[in-house]
């Protein structure tokens, strides 16, 4: 959108789904979808370590702008795009499917 749209060339935008994710929602949304072709991860568990000065806390894009100028609107759900991205990275990996 952003490379067609009128008057916002250089500009930068957020793409985003609007909404927050959390590290362990990612890790358990990962997970699901690798355990299937390496079932060594079903009880996999995520470390935690102390947090670092610089570690984002809390993070959530803002689209605002993306959608005024460019109508841009999510489409999709995180789990959706992973379901989606693996699809792709097994299929276009030039390895057998897993």
């Amino acid at each position: 959108l952003a490379a067609t749209a009128p008057k916002v060339a250089g500009q930068a935008f957020n793409v985003a789904l609007n909404a927050r994710t959390t590290l362990n929602e990612l890790f358990n949304h990962l997970r699901d979808r690798l355990v299937p072709y390496y079932p060594h991860l079903k009880n996999i568990e995520p470390e935690y370590r102390d947090y670092r000065a610089g570690d984002v806390m809390h993070s959530q894009a803002e689209i605002g702008k993306a959608e005024k100028l460019l109508g841009y609107a999510p489409t999709h759900s995180v789990a959706q795009g992973l379901d989606l991205a693996m699809e792709f990275y097994r299929s276009s990996s030039g390895r057998p499917a897993l």
